[in-house]
């Protein structure tokens, strides 16, 4: 996703951040798996584990969750309104494939992180069509 903001140049528009629903990996670098999937598309994952918080749903414009037990487990934090609406599924921005979560990987082998990164090339690629329509829509307000 960061890649795409700065080829898009929105890079200093669009902040773009992380987090697991579980603490369990907090303070790790990325899983090696992905790490060499992601380095074979050309991607350098950098960054460590952290944990959402109810801050991070309460600041965001957009809150990206993988699948439904993400949803589950942010749902003491949600806001109620209008504001549980920028909590979405991220394959609701994928125009390639079909699926309703992403997949975790962990478990898997090679072709999962393969599978995954799939996914979120794809997504991510709706992610910025949703930004710059939202973007356009908002500088058409008064």
């Amino acid at each position: 996703m960061r890649r795409l903001a700065c080829e898009a140049g929105l890079a200093e528009q669009v902040e773009i951040d992380s987090a697991g629903t579980g603490g369990w990996h907090e303070g790790s670098p990325p899983d090696d798996r992905m790490t060499a999937a992601a380095r074979r598309r050309g991607y350098e994952l950098t960054g460590r584990a952290r944990q959402i918080t109810a801050g991070d749903i309460r600041r965001f414009d957009l809150v990206l969750i993988m699948d439904e037990q993400n949803r589950r487990d942010i749902r003491p934090w949600l806001p109620d309104g209008p504001e549980r609406e920028k909590v979405r599924m991220f394959c609701e921005f994928c125009a390639r494939f079909e699926n309703d979560e992403v997949p975790d990987p962990y478990y898997g082998g090679r072709e999962g992180f393969d599978r995954v990164l799939d996914l979120l090339e794809d997504g991510c690629a709706g992610v910025l069509e949703h930004i710059r329509q939202w973007r356009a829509g908002a500088a058409e307000k008064p």
